[in-house]
């Protein structure tokens, strides 16, 4: 490959060694500050540098979007980001096919550290405070794995067929009732019928956003 400079190689290495504590990409703001590099925008244009080279590849319009050639074809895997999920009220989904990963533009890297091989894993980008006691801010992107086999007490994203809308919260099956609880401390539990609630997928991981 071709020679890079100084900065580029420091850039390179953070980046590796970010994913291997992280098990998935930084964000340029990580960069910028990981790498005591005076502004985003530097950043980025290094970065479009070492595309160019062939060190990385960037995901347009995903946040956490670098991946590092070495690493993408034994170590990780890419994960569709679907959308939007509410960690408040409910809030719609905007097409059936938005759980079809196949549909999905946006992809993120991630070791199989995390996914662990199992399949049907993807992403959904958090909106909303109802789940930050569980570490769950907004702006966060959670994986879930795509299943209806949960227990009391899992963060699950569920779909509410009367009133097609979908939400992030924790589920607790109270035989005739289903509570749908915030981890908020000010927020109230949600109750529905058994029959209204439908599992879409259970968090097993959550992707810290790097604070604005």
């Amino acid at each position: 490959m071709t020679e890079i400079s100084s900065k580029q190689k420091r850039i390179v290495e953070y980046i590796r060694n970010f994913w291997e504590n992280h098990g998935y990409p930084p964000t340029v703001r990580d960069i910028a500050k990981g790498c005591s590099v005076s502004s985003t925008s530097v950043v980025d244009y290094n970065l479009k540098s070492l595309e160019k080279l062939g060190y990385i590849r960037r995901h347009s319009g995903v946040s956490r979007g670098i991946e590092l050639f070495n690493r993408v074809s034994h170590n990780t895997v890419s994960v569709p980001v679907l959308g939007v999920i509410a960690a408040g009220e409910p809030i719609p989904v905007p097409e059936a096919d938005t759980w079809d990963e196949t549909s999905s533009a946006e992809t993120i890297a991630l070791t199989n550290d995390i996914t662990k091989g199992r399949k049907g894993i993807y992403a959904l980008r958090v909106k909303g405070q109802s789940m930050i006691d569980a570490l769950i801010n907004d702006g966060d992107i959670v994986l879930l794995q795509n299943t209806d086999a949960v227990e009391n007490g899992d963060t699950v994203a569920v779909w509410l067929k009367e009133e097609k809308e979908t939400t992030l919260k924790k589920v607790y099956s109270e035989g005739d009732r289903v509570r749908l609880q915030p981890a908020n401390s000010q927020m109230k539990p949600f109750y529905s019928k058994p029959e209204n609630v439908e599992i879409q997928g259970k968090v097993i991981a959550v992707i810290r956003q790097t604070a604005r």
